[in-house]
């Protein structure tokens, strides 16, 4: 969750105008650009972030985000304010004591800037408190699964602000204003709290996307408080080389009909079909060519079709939404998600592969899903991007532990 106690507290604290910088104990009381000029010499202002590690005394120790732990020194003319998740306005924080402070907390402390291997002695602490960011993080949770809506971009208007998507072969029109949060996944991960802010040029037809706000009384639109989206290419092919050493798997896409390599992870899920789960797999999809299409599927302006997870908090990584057909029958994510797992060892060259990835840098992306022992699937979809069926939303909650909304 350190990303998105980060994101509140750098996003917030800058709505409020900067007035953390200027908001000094009293015993500081002067503007720091008067103060300078009084002493005759400028002094630089230092500023860390971070979750509470410890607290000794005086003296804290704070997690970053990146980076070794580093000290801060509270000194007695501190002043310390507990901000609120979501607030803008620095004005509603509320005074705290030192011993109000505790471990998991979220703090910004701001000081004077001293050498780098002393303490920072600071003049302002703004704090947000571990029990305040998951009362916030649920509430978003909640907030993501009554107004969300999730598809594949199907157009994108910068000028009139919006983006038409296709959720289950129906249009929606997101409509977006100036505070509409945008934001885009990093290239090489599908961790919601890895996003970054984006714009909405930065969305193309295919992408998938999710947003939520308030949807029109028929659903056919949505005025956004929120966009987040990703590009993440499908590859169905078959295994050219195996590298264990480094990690990497050369595939021949067969829809491109080139040859791409992708990054093998921890956090990569691989997994092996039996040739009844893949032959059950191949008969729904030519089902679903013949006009019966599976439930929960959108399709996108070129014809692919996108398997759309529930909405966030619904799956564990690399999990299957928990939802079937009518009558009880299982999705095809669910099918996949219990199939057997596999190891980069167990393929070889000629296997057939159906892979998720993310988009990547320097044209090489990650494995977020990779399922072997697919030959009848590509017999059954050749024209279709079959890889589309492993869809990057079932990655988990924005929550910053299981990855995207």
């Amino acid at each position: 969750m350190r990303a998105t106690a980060n994101r509140f507290l750098v996003t917030a604290l800058c709505a409020a105008s900067g007035a953390f910088l200027w908001l000094v104990p009293s015993g500081y009381a002067v503007p720091f650009s008067r103060q300078t000029q009084a002493a005759g010499a400028p002094r630089a202002v230092a500023k860390r972030i971070g979750a509470i590690k410890t607290i000794n005394g005086s003296e804290i120790t704070l997690t970053p985000d990146s980076g070794p732990d580093v000290k801060i020194t509270v000194q007695p003319a501190t002043q310390i304010v507990r901000f609120a998740p979501g607030e803008t306005n620095i004005n509603n924080a509320t005074p705290i004591q030192l011993q109000d402070l505790q471990v998991g907390d979220r703090i910004r402390a701001t000081g004077w800037a001293t050498d780098d291997n002393l303490p920072l002695p600071v003049l302002k602490i703004v704090v947000m408190t571990h029990s305040d960011l998951e009362a916030r993080h649920q509430q978003d949770l909640q907030d993501w699964q009554k107004r969300g809506v999730d598809g594949l971009a199907k157009a994108v208007d910068p000028a009139a602000g919006t983006v038409t998507i296709s959720v289950r072969s129906k249009d929606v029109v997101i409509h977006t204003s100036s505070t509409t949060v945008v934001r885009r996944y990093a290239p090489e991960s599908v961790k919601f709290d890895d996003a970054k802010p984006g714009t909405l040029q930065q969305i193309h037809p295919g992408d998938q996307v999710r947003a939520r706000g308030d949807r029109s009384a028929d659903g056919s639109e949505l005025a956004a408080v929120e966009i987040v989206s990703g590009s993440f290419p499908g590859i169905a092919g078959t295994v050219n080389s195996v590298d264990a050493s480094s990690s990497t798997l050369s595939v021949h896409d067969l829809l491109s009909n080139k040859t791409v390599v992708i990054k093998i992870t921890p956090d990569s899920q691989l997994r092996h079909l039996s040739p009844e789960m893949a032959q059950m797999i191949a008969m729904r999809l030519k089902a679903g060519a013949a006009g019966a299409a599976p439930s929960g599927s959108g399709s996108d302006t070129n014809g692919k079709t996108a398997r759309l997870a529930p909405v966030p908090g619904g799956t564990a990584p690399g999990g299957a939404a928990a939802t079937g057909h009518p009558g009880g029958t299982p999705d095809i994510q669910r099918v996949l998600s219990r199939a057997p797992a596999a190891a980069l060892t167990d393929l070889h060259k000629g296997d057939a592969v159906i892979i998720l990835s993310t988009e990547g840098t320097a044209g090489v992306g990650t494995v977020i899903t990779l399922v072997s022992g697919v030959e009848p699937i590509l017999q059954a979809a050749p024209s279709a991007s079959s890889a589309a069926l492993l869809t990057p939303w079932s990655m988990g909650a924005p929550s910053g532990d299981a990855g995207g909304p």
